[in-house]
């Protein structure tokens, strides 16, 4: 008897597993990188995320690990993903250092923090970009910077190169961006400080011009006559042709319009002078 219930139970295991569907069997390594470059050659990039997200799991030692982590800072730049690009390639960084594609991984992190200013409000609402917090713009000078001095024989210098002067022209707008405003408030000593800021720090900035008219118009306020003097010869040796002088050649430019407000009052920000 008790030999044949072992028989019994036996068969009626046999049974049940029988009457399962099969299971797929895994997929090897080799496998799954496959799929993960089919989803990214197809431009399916959230699916490739994914499977190269599961892949680095599955095979954190293998074969594709490297590969799959580069795949990974690609296919987040393509989503858009700045913040999870810049992730990405910080994480390839750490795990190895010695790769002969770190410039790559080093480049893309650049990239991705030059390109997080223009985030999704940016591309819909009239939001100024000098406006801005320029702190990744900063970290992305920073990356290039390190790129050129790494990896000169990168092939991603030469745009790390043009990156980094836009960097350097955007950064030249935001202090650009704080003079105007000072200027309208009329506190024309911190219109003067941005100004030669611009002047002393972004000398080839697109926005020179206009600094050097600030700083020349500040100072004749200021009664600086020197510094006045300074600013238009260097307007008129590098912009000759500038709207700033009229028909004679003469700096005709009245920027700072507004109330009639005493020298004293301007520096003190109104709390002196014109009671």
């Amino acid at each position: 008897m008790p030999r044949l219930l072992s028989t019994l139970l036996i068969a009626a295991l046999l049974s049940a597993c029988a009457s399962k569907p099969d299971e797929a069997p895994e997929r090897t390594e080799a496998e799954q990188y496959r799929e993960a470059r089919e989803s990214m050659e197809s431009n399916n990039y959230v699916t490739a995320v994914d499977r190269l997200k599961e892949l680095e799991a599955r095979f954190p030692y293998g074969r594709y690990a490297e590969q799959a982590q580069l795949e990974l800072i690609y296919a987040q730049f393509r989503l858009q993903d700045y913040p999870q690009t810049v992730v990405a390639a910080q994480r390839f960084m750490r795990s190895y250092p010695a790769h002969p594609r770190l410039d790559y991984a080093l480049y893309m992190r650049g990239l991705a923090s030059y390109n997080l200013d223009i985030g999704l409000a940016a591309r819909y609402f009239p939001i100024d970009v000098a406006a801005r917090d320029p702190g990744e713009q900063l970290q992305s000078f920073r990356d290039f910077s390190e790129l050129l001095n790494r990896y000169p024989d990168s092939q991603y210098v030469a745009d790390a190169r043009q990156r980094m002067i836009a960097v350097r022209n955007r950064m030249a707008e935001l202090e650009l961006y704080a003079a105007r405003y000072y200027v309208k408030r009329q506190a024309y000593v911190a219109a003067n400080n941005r100004a030669r800021y611009i002047i002393e720090n972004y000398p080839t900035a697109t926005v020179t011009e206009e600094a050097l008219i600030i700083l020349a118009e500040t100072f004749r306020f200021l009664e600086l006559k020197k510094g006045s003097q300074d600013a238009i010869a260097m307007l008129r040796t590098n912009f000759p042709e500038s709207e700033a002088f009229n028909d004679a050649g003469e700096f005709e430019v009245d920027l700072l319009e507004g109330e009639n407000r005493s020298l004293t009052n301007v520096v003190t920000f109104g709390l002196m002078g014109d009671e």
